[in-house]
């Protein structure tokens, strides 16, 4: 952060301002001091004249009156006027005399002129003898006009300014330097008022006064192990509520939200297939070789079907029983999902070892292929009847649920589907629709942009059926562009709404992808305050330290940015505030039903308590009912969207 020293400024401008108005005091009270010094010092010249002439008056006054006639009169008078002609003009000069007027009554008896270039200055009026009335008048040169400094004193002056300015400038400094403390205490004090609670506290520096300095450290760290400690809390409210307390996956009411999230009005959006993993004598073993057996066995096989399952995107792994697994993965083919089920069964079966009974028959599986529109109640019910006929053999096997029932296009691999992409992004059929996400007043938030693919029959392919075969056929920073295109020149030169666009992780890994964006928004400045990022809660747990970098160059940018998905998996919240997230929206997994769910309601209220101070609001997603939007009403999530809001509508280019 640049520093200011906003204190520092108005500190040493005050102290210079001082200095300068007690100089300029000084020297004014010096000038008027040598002022009347030297008027002080010509009136006393005057006063010798005076006093002079006084004697002198009195010496004519005597001759005058020693005269017999007027004859002896008049030669005293010319006498007495040479006598003064002789020493008093030396004595006039040296005073530097401009005017002297001697007078006897109204009578002129001497006059003197000297200095013609002086027209003006100090005249002085004297009564040398109120008997005779004899009096001067004398205008003597202003004494400040007599004297010129030297360059001797022109040196001494010089070197006298240098050393206050020298002085001064080292005051100054100091001055700067003591304050400079001060200033790291206002630089922490701006980013604790900025929420910037971690770079305050990595700024420590050498803050003064140190005790103050100190007291802010103590007070961030323990600011800082608090929100740790409520980031914890959050997890661990929501580990209990979703997560099996002993092998630490989904339970069985995780698995329900997960699987309301895959399905809507109770009908699969998607294609995929359901696993039915179940041990059937797991719980005589924990009797006969005890819990803590039970335990490694259970996390050493988790930790490998979690290994198993890393390749599948988006896939579901949750305990539904003590000894029964439920493993859902969509957008998976018919041969996959075959190789999948023959993977799993062997890491049970190797996982068995022996010290298990009967482990020709220690394990079965049951899977269900389910396509888009199956019903959810009916795929769970196909899952059971695979599992109930792979159990019926009495061996480890697996039994697939009606194989013949799989969509052929499903089955086709990613070879057609990248053609097919390819020709979509070459024709530039990628369409976008809009849904609004709406706050507590039904006021338009931002509006919240889709994509679709119209193929050469004119019909729409959703995104949940596109998306995954265009991240295995690396597209999706070329779709994403597409459609960023489209919002940018399109849809908001129409209106200042608010769009908010998603971003996938090979977009915000690809190079080129955010050098275009950068450039983009660079270009159309005013455009990037109007919209909003979302990039998927997985993506940001899983790759936080690589998308740090870019994450702050589309804030710094002007854009928002919105983490999607939140609480679709059990983590920490930590990252929300790391990464300076605008918004938080929540999964629908978490919003379905939530007026019947007071677990759910228990993780809203946390997670809006934990983020409280931070200034992120949270949005919602997947609203269909009023009792649902209501409820999030009353838990305080400030925004919403869904069907029961408004409907997903294509957009119109102009």
């Amino acid at each position: 952060m640049k520093l200011t020293k906003i204190l520092t400024k108005k500190l040493t401008s005050f102290w210079l301002l001082s200095l300068t108005a007690v100089a300029f005091v000084f020297l004014f009270c010096a000038s008027i001091s040598f002022i009347q010094l030297t008027y002080k010092f010509q009136q006393q010249q005057v006063k010798d004249l005076s006093t002079l002439m006084s004697e002198q008056v009195q010496h004519f006054s005597h001759l005058e009156n020693a005269a017999l006639d007027l004859d002896a009169k008049l030669d005293g008078q010319w006498q007495a006027k040479a006598q003064l002609s002789h020493w008093l003009p030396q004595l006039l000069a040296s005073y530097h005399t401009v005017e002297f007027r001697l007078f006897e009554g109204d009578k002129l008896r001497y006059s003197y002129d000297n200095h013609p270039e002086y027209q003006q200055g100090v005249r002085y009026k004297q009564v040398l003898d109120k008997q005779s009335h004899w009096r001067m008048e004398l205008m003597l040169v202003p004494p400040f006009y007599l004297h010129s400094l030297s360059w001797q004193e022109y040196w001494v002056l010089l070197i006298g300014f240098l050393a206050i300015f020298a002085l001064v400038f080292h005051g100054q400094r100091w001055f700067a330097q003591e304050l400079d403390g001060v200033e790291e205490l206002a630089v922490r004090s701006h980013l604790i008022l900025d929420g910037k609670y971690d770079q305050a506290l990595a700024s420590a520096g050498r803050g003064k006064p140190r005790l103050i300095n100190r007291a802010l450290t103590r007070l961030l760290e323990q600011l800082r192990d608090a929100q740790r400690e409520r980031g914890r809390f959050d997890k661990f409210i929501r580990s209990n509520v979703f997560l099996d307390p002993q092998t630490r996956i989904g339970n069985q009411l995780f698995f329900v939200n997960r699987l309301d999230a895959l399905s809507q009005d109770q009908v699969m959006i998607a294609h995929g297939v359901m696993y039915l993993i179940d041990f059937p004598d797991l719980d005589i073993a924990q009797q006969e070789k005890g819990d803590q057996f039970i335990g490694e066995f259970l996390t050493q096989l988790v930790a490998s079907i979690n290994q198993a399952l890393s390749e599948c995107g988006d896939s579901i792994f949750t305990r539904r029983s003590f000894q029964q697994f439920a493993i859902v993965t969509p957008q998976l083919s018919l041969a996959e999902a075959d190789q999948l089920a023959n993977k799993l069964l062997k890491i049970c079966i190797s996982q068995a070892g022996k010290e298990f009974a009967n482990q020709d028959n220690f394990v079965h599986l049951g899977a269900a292929f389910y396509q888009a529109g199956d019903n959810q109640l009916q795929l769970l019910e196909e899952a059971d009847m695979a599992l109930k006929a792979a159990q019926l053999q009495r061996s480890n096997n697996w039994f697939m649920y009606d194989k013949g029932a799989v969509d052929e296009e499903i089955a086709k691999g990613s070879v057609r589907w990248r053609s097919f992409l390819e020709s979509s992004l070459l024709n530039k059929r990628i369409m976008s629709f809009a849904q609004g996400v709406f706050d507590s007043d039904r006021q338009l938030h931002h509006q919240e942009i889709f994509s679709r693919i119209r193929d050469n029959q004119g019909k729409d392919v959703r995104a949940t059926l596109f998306i995954p075969m265009a991240n295995k056929c690396g597209l999706m920073p070329q779709i994403e562009r597409q459609l960023l295109e489209r919002v940018f020149f399109s849809l908001m030169p129409q209106n200042k709404a608010n769009y908010s666009v998603n971003l996938s992780l090979d977009s915000l890994s690809s190079r080129a992808f955010m050098r275009w964006l950068k450039a983009t928004l660079l270009e159309h400045r005013p455009l990037a305050s109007r919209l909003i990022f979302e990039i998927s809660e997985d993506i940001i747990v899983k790759h936080q330290s690589q998308l740090t970098a870019h994450l702050d160059m589309l804030k710094k940018m002007g854009a928002k940015l919105c983490v999607d998905h939140v609480g679709q998996q059990v983590v920490g919240t930590h990252y929300i505030q790391e990464c300076d997230f605008d918004f938080v929206k929540l999964h629908k997994s978490i919003i379905r039903k939530i007026h019947l769910r007071s677990e759910n309601q228990l993780f809203i209220r946390s997670l809006i308590g934990g983020l409280y101070r931070a200034e992120v609001q949270v949005f919602a997603e997947g609203v269909e009912s009023f009792e649902e939007w209501q409820t999030l009403q009353i838990l305080g999530v400030s925004a919403a969207q869904g069907e029961f809001l408004g409907e997903v509508k294509e957009t119109v280019s102009p």
